[in-house]
């Protein structure tokens, strides 16, 4: 267990029943691998939303609009469409790098991971994207320590609502609607 997914559970107690996914099928669909502490935080939490406005995206989640295939193929080829007539950030200048979704808000910001040229999953970092605007912030850490340092407020985003994180926490495992 990571040290993030640790800091996790205080926050929040883990659900009764563990989420269980065919991580195989899931990768062929993306065509690439996962990171390791994605797979744990959606082992132990699922497709989840964090103080009613962060939600984290799952493969095949029951509820159909935060399932991470679909959202991986529809922002791709938004991303495509936007890079035509916007600027893209520094980050994704190198030649094979993309994005790839991993999580949302209520008000339509998108978290992603980094992908670049022989960097592996676990060493991919976090890319937050305001909605409806160009500007994009990376933060160097993986999603789950993203995620586990916005809940605490030791990482701070000029993207993400300044109500998020709230003061007592709310969780909620995403289930079908």
């Amino acid at each position: 267990m990571t040290n993030a997914l640790a800091r996790l559970l205080e926050i929040a107690p883990a659900p009764s029943r563990p989420r269980r996914k065919d991580w195989g099928e899931a990768e062929r669909t993306l065509a690439v691998e996962l990171p390791d502490d994605y797979k744990e935080l959606i082992g132990v939490y699922g497709g989840s939303r964090w103080d009613d406005y962060l939600y984290v995206l799952e493969p095949d989640c029951p509820n159909r609009h935060y399932d991470l295939l679909k959202w991986t193929k529809y922002q791709f080829e938004d991303l495509e469409d936007l890079w035509e007539v916007e600027k893209r950030p520094a980050e994704l200048e190198a030649e094979g790098s993309v994005v790839i979704p991993w999580a949302t808000t209520d008000n339509g910001e998108c978290l992603y991971w980094l992908v670049l040229p022989g960097r592996q999953p676990n060493e991919w970092t976090v890319m937050v994207n305001e909605a409806r605007g160009p500007r994009w912030e990376h933060h160097s850490v993986s999603c789950t320590q993203f995620l586990a340092s916005a809940l605490t407020g030791e990482l701070q985003s000029d993207i993400l609502s300044s109500l998020f994180p709230l003061a007592a926490h709310e969780f909620s495992r995403l289930e079908a609607v």
